[in-house]
């Protein structure tokens, strides 16, 4: 028992260590990759150390979720890689250890993860990202001159491009200033140069004063009444101090503010239940309001007497009625006015449903965000354990330590996470699919992936052996390799000659004879193919008897015979009679008819290949029979030549008493 205790914690210390290593790593991958978002907001705009660390500090918390589960799935693997690949996890299995209790430490380590995953996404996330974007904000704010780069043209301002040569944040002002102003076309055009200036916000935070000093004002006249003529005037101001504003609204509003607030990954799981409620009763009265307005007003229902209904309801059935007599009445005049009227109550109808629609669908777009943030902190917790289930046994399976495998086979495993997750996640958010698909379609994906893979690890199964799934892949498209028989070195027994010629006129006899019984040019027959038990038992006799021969003359020093055996083909013995040994896999397969066909065609290409191998196999044999000849002459050709060689005879009556037993 203290020795188990020991081993968890060796296991906890290499996996720690590995841990905090891979989570700087991945949290710095994540930072970066998050950091292009907001690029343009931090470059050339000469933001203090003070800024860019409370922006750095804020997304590094936001995105301490994200980190955590790809740092688990790369430790555990490294560290179970290196136990492999240094024999202590064998010598760990072979002390009666499984698997499950090496993993038992690291099972405790993950669920505690998976709780300050949760806590940082129910706490410190959200205070993280209203923090982040309120920093955002108030760069935009408090400084709107931090928004235009140095030495660049910045075009953020509708209609209006500025370029500054330099900037001073202590002071706020601006230099070598150039301003292109375009109103309608390029004939509209104005060119501002000014030597300074400064911009400061206007209280309503929708506007830019800009006040210039030291500049000149180049400005086209082009006009309506001055579009026929080839000249184009224009004004020319020099002045001394002028002041311009100009449009800024920079993506942001005073409502932003309580937006940020309002946003659900700003929210705690309590806050986001608490919000639900309200939101889903307002989406509601809303969803009624909309509804009895357009009973009583769009889609009323005409009020019609008992005895004018019933009328109304004869004609029609007699089909006498016309439905535009009173609109035939009117004379040209007043059609056009109706139809005048019709066409707009039809557009105003139309335009209403659809802001109406409009912001309905924002409406429930924003309940289904709350939804998607209230599932998201429990299956990203959830995904800690997930990885560690998927890290931990692959880590144990390929026995590969280091920053190589584990690193490559990690980036395939979260590519596959995240393409599942921000698929999710967008169909959801646009309902598409519902809110509970959508956030647990990565869960569910990949947590039978960790069980496939714990299992296989916990029973020492070979996941990632590559010989294994080359051979099944050959098997499956009827591939095979090719015979290597070199000579060997030391040889403790030649063959015997004699007896091997023997086998293989036997062997020769008996493939003539099984070629004239079985047509393998002919098709067989589906019904027997994939409904009749039964395999081709002479064939797989005649081949092991062909493989025991074969195996006898290896031992050979003569090269030209050594050549001769490289070119008997390895016969596939069941291929040619049906696709699968299981009775009921050969059902299934004839039932499903594309299926069926491929298997029947390759089944047709194996019969085609049996009968060229077995042609092959005939040629092999007289060249190897002339050859031995010259070995151990005369040559039996029958069991009564055999008994004139006692000692080949006695070997040949000990292997078929040997082959009677089996």
């Amino acid at each position: 028992m203290f020795r188990i205790k020991k081993l968890d914690i060796f296991i906890a210390k290499q996996f720690g260590m590995l841990f905090v290593g891979t989570f700087f790593i991945c949290q710095f991958v994540l930072m970066m990759q998050f950091l292009w978002r907001y690029v343009d907001e931090l470059i050339g705009k000469g933001l203090s150390l003070e800024v860019m660390a409370q922006f750095f500090w804020y997304m590094g918390l936001m995105l301490m979720p994200q980190a955590f589960p790809l740092a688990i799935l790369l430790s555990s693997l490294i560290a179970f890689g290196n136990l492999g690949e240094s024999s202590e996890l064998t010598a760990i299995k072979a002390a009666g250890i499984s698997l499950m209790q090496a993993f038992r430490s690291l099972i405790i380590i993950s669920v505690l993860m998976a709780g300050v995953s949760f806590y940082f996404q129910n706490v410190v996330g959200p205070q993280a990202n209203q923090d982040f974007y309120r920093l955002l904000l108030g760069m935009k704010q408090k400084s709107p001159e931090v928004e235009i780069p140095e030495g660049m043209f910045y075009d953020g301002l509708p209609n209006t491009n500025i370029y500054v040569q330099k900037k001073d944040l202590n002071t706020g002002m601006l230099y070598g200033i150039m301003i292109y102003r375009m109103t309608g076309s390029y004939e509209d055009q104005a060119i501002i140069l000014a030597d300074s200036g400064m911009m400061q916000s206007t209280a309503e935070k929708k506007h830019l004063l800009l006040t210039l000093y030291n500049g000149v004002w180049n400005e086209n006249m082009r006009s309506q009444d001055l579009a026929g003529t080839a000249d184009v005037p224009y004004r020319r101001e020099t002045f001394v101090t002028k002041r311009i504003v100009l449009d800024f609204d920079g993506g942001f509003s005073m409502a932003d503010v309580n937006d940020i607030a309002g946003d659900a990954r700003a929210k705690s799981l309590g806050k986001i239940l608490h919000d639900k409620d309200s939101l889903q009763e307002f989406n509601d009265s809303v969803g009624r309001a909309y509804y009895k307005e357009g009973t009583s007003f769009f889609f009323r229902k005409a009020s019609v007497s008992a005895s004018d209904s019933t009328k109304i309801a004869q004609q029609l059935a007699g089909g006498h009625t016309t439905l535009d007599s009173l609109f035939n009445k009117l004379n040209d005049n007043q059609k056009q006015a109706a139809m005048r009227v019709a066409v707009n109550n039809a557009q105003s109808c139309a335009t209403d449903l659809e802001m109406k629609g409009t912001y309905a669908k924002n409406l429930h777009r924003y309940f289904r965000t709350h939804q998607i943030q209230a599932i998201l902190k429990f299956t990203l917790a959830l995904t800690c354990i997930i990885f560690f289930f998927i890290g931990a046994p692959l880590g144990a399976i390929i026995r590969k330590g280091g920053l190589g495998v584990p690193v490559i086979i990690s980036v395939l495993v979260f590519i596959v996470y995240y393409i599942l997750d921000s698929t999710g996640q967008k169909m959801a958010r646009d309902d598409q699919w519902t809110v509970w698909y959508g956030m647990t379609i990565s869960t569910v994906v990949l947590a039978p992936i960790a069980a496939f893979f714990t299992y296989k690890a916990n029973n020492d199964s070979v996941v990632f052996n590559i010989d294994m799934y080359k051979q099944v892949f050959m098997r499956i498209f009827g591939l095979r390799t090719h015979r290597h028989i070199y000579r060997k070195e030391v040889i403790i027994e030649d063959p015997i000659y004699a007896l091997d010629s023997y086998y293989l006129l036997q062997i020769s006899q008996e493939i003539k004879q099984y070629s004239e019984e079985h047509k393998l040019l002919h098709l067989p027959n589906p019904i027997h193919v994939f409904f009749h038990p039964g395999d081709d038992q002479k064939i797989q006799k005649i081949v092991e008897q062909l493989e025991e021969v074969i195996d006898d003359l290896a031992n050979t020093k003569d090269a030209q015979i050594l050549g001769y055996l490289n070119h008997y083909p390895i016969v596939a013995t069941h291929a040619h009679t049906r696709p699968f040994r299981q009775k009921w896999l050969n059902i299934i397969t004839g039932l499903i008819l594309p299926l069926g066909a491929f298997f029947y065609l390759r089944m047709c290409r194996f019969r085609l290949r049996l009968r060229k191998d077995l042609n092959r196999i005939l040629e092999t044999n007289e060249r190897i029979l002339e050859r031995a000849a010259k070995f151990a002459p005369p040559t039996p050709k029958s069991f009564e030549d055999l008994e004139k060689m006692p000692f080949v005879y006695e070997l040949a009556r000990d292997k078929e008493s040997k082959k009677h037993k089996d």
